[in-house]
C-alpha cells in the first residue's frame, strides 16, 4: 500500500493548483480519498470530532445492503428458472446464452448457484451502467463547480438497481440515473443539499416516462417465450383483483414473500434481507429507528382502520398489515429510502411524524388506487417535500414551550 501511496503523492502536483491537470483535481481527490483517509484534518480544539465520517457512513449502508444485493441476483435467477421449468422457453438473450455456456442450462429453480449466476447477468449490467452514467454526471458537476467528489453517490448507485425490474433496457437505466443525479440532487447543490431522494427521483422518472417497462402492477421476470420477457402480476396486483383470496394460500406463501421468493423489482422483494439491513443501520446509528418505527405505526394504524371499514368492491381494503409488511417495496422503502439522512426530517420529534405520514400515505396509495398497487415510492417522495416544514413546526413548538417556561 505504501507503493500506491507514493504513486498518488507523486502525481498530486499535476492536479493541484497551478498544475497541468488542475481542472481534473476532483477526480484525483476522489481516488485518493476512496483509497485513503484525507491527509488534511482539523487541528484546533474547537472542532467536534467523530469517528463516523461520510465515507464510513456510506460504507455502513453498503454493508446493510449486501443481503438485498444477494437476493436481487438469486431471486431474479430463481423467478427465471421457475418460469422456464413450468414450460416457458428462455429468451434469446445474451444473459441466457452466457448462462448456458457456463453450464447452467438445466433451469432448475432449486439450484442456488445457477440462480445466482443467471440473476447476476441481469443485475450486474444495470449496476455498471448506473455507476458509469451516474458517477460520470457527478464527476462532471464536480469538475465544473470545482468541488470534491464525495461518497454520496455510492449509496445512490447501490440503491437504484435494486428498485428496478430485471429486464429494464439499459438505456432507460442510464436516462433514469442521469435524471435522478442532475434533477434530484445536483441542481440543488450536490450531496447534502438535495430535498428529494435521488434514487427514488430516478425511479419516479422512469415510472412515469416508461410505464411499459416499469409498471406498478406488472413485473418482468426475465423468462418467457415472448419478446420482452414474462409479465407476471405481483401479489399486490393479484390482491387488487381477488383480495385476501390471493394472499391466503397457506403459511408457505407468506413465508416466500417474507424471504423474497416472489416476483418484483430485483432487490426489494425480501423483507428478511431488509430487516438485516435495519439492524445494521440502527446499531450503527446511521439509520433513524424513529423513522422506521413511525412508518410501521403509520402503516399499521391505516391498515387497521381500512380493515375495519372493509369493502366488497375494493378488496385491497381487506388486506391485513402482516401482508402489507412483506409485499412490494414496503420494507425496503421503510429501511433504506425513508431514512435517507439528507431528505428526511432531522428533528427527533419530526422523524416520528415524518415516518408516520409515510406509512399512512403508502397504504392509502396502495389501497385507494388499485391501478397502482404500490405506494412507498410516491409516499416517500411526497414527504420529502414536507420534511423541512415538519422540522420548522417542531422547532417553533419547542421555542414556544421554552418561552412559556422562561416567563414563569
Amino acid at each position: 500500500m505504501k507503493f500506491l501511496r507514493s504513486i498518488l503523492d507523486a502525481q498530486a502536483k499535476h492536479f493541484e493548483k497551478g498544475g497541468k491537470l488542475e481542472a481534473a483535481y476532483p477526480l484525483y481527490e476522489m481516488a485518493d480519498t476512496f483509497l485513503y483517509t484525507p491527509g488534511a484534518v482539523t487541528k484546533g480544539a474547537s472542532h467536534v470530532r467523530d469517528g463516523l465520517d461520510l465515507k464510513r457512513m456510506m460504507m455502513v449502508v453498503v454493508v446493510a445492503l449486501v443481503p438485498c444485493v444477494f437476493m436481487a441476483m438469486y431471486n431474479t435467477g430463481y423467478q427465471s428458472h421457475l418460469a422456464i421449468s413450468q414450460g416457458a422457453q428462455p429468451l434469446d438473450t445474451w444473459q441466457t446464452g452466457v448462462a448456458e455456456w457456463l453450464g447452467y442450462g438445466a433451469w432448475d429453480p432449486a439450484d442456488m448457484l445457477a440462480c445466482i449466476i443467471h440473476g447476476a447477468l441481469y443485475y450486474l449490467p444495470v449496476l455498471i451502467v448506473t455507476f458509469a452514467v451516474g458517477g460520470g454526471c457527478e464527476a462532471l458537476f464536480s469538475v465544473v463547480r470545482k468541488h470534491e467528489i464525495n461518497e454520496g453517490f455510492l449509496v445512490t448507485g447501490m440503491l437504484f438497481p435494486l428498485i428496478l425490474p430485471a429486464t429494464i433496457p439499459l438505456w432507460q437505466v442510464a436516462m433514469g440515473i442521469a435524471f435522478g443525479v442532475i434533477i434530484g440532487k445536483e441542481i440543488f447543490g450536490g450531496t447534502g443539499m438535495n430535498i428529494l431522494n435521488p434514487a427514488l427521483t430516478a425511479r419516479a422518472f422512469l415510472f412515469f416516462a416508461y410505464p411499459a417497462q416499469i409498471s406498478g402492477d406488472k413485473v418482468w421476470t426475465a423468462a418467457n417465450a415472448g419478446v420482452d420477457g414474462a409479465s407476471g402480476a405481483t401479489l399486490l396486483a393479484q390482491a387488487a383483483v381477488t383480495g385476501q383470496a390471493a394472499l391466503t394460500q397457506g403459511v408457505e406463501e407468506w413465508w416466500d414473500a417474507f424471504i423474497g421468493l416472489v416476483p418484483g423489482s430485483m432487490g426489494e422483494t425480501s423483507t428478511a434481507a431488509c430487516l438485516f439491513g435495519a439492524a445494521v443501520l440502527i446499531l450503527s446509528r446511521v439509520g433513524s429507528w424513529r423513522i422506521m418505527l413511525g412508518v410501521v405505526v403509520g402503516s399499521y394504524a391505516t391498515t387497521f382502520l381500512l380493515n375495519t371499514i372493509g369493502s366488497e368492491t375494493n378488496l385491497l381494503l381487506n388486506v391485513p398489515f402482516d401482508w402489507h409488511f412483506v409485499l412490494g417495496g414496503w420494507a425496503f422503502g421503510a429501511v433504506f429510502m425513508a431514512t435517507d439522512p439528507v431528505s428526511a426530517s432531522h428533528s427527533q420529534t419530526g422523524r416520528y411524524i415524518y415516518g408516520f405520514l409515510i406509512g399512512m400515505l403508502a397504504i392509502l396509495i396502495r389501497v385507494v388506487n388499485p391501478a397502482y398497487p404500490e405506494g412507498m415510492m410516491l409516499a416517500i417522495l411526497f414527504m420529502n417535500l414536507f420534511a423541512a416544514l415538519i422540522d420548522h413546526f417542531v422547532v417553533q413548538a419547542n421555542v414556544k414551550r421554552r418561552r412559556a417556561r422562561y416567563a414563569a
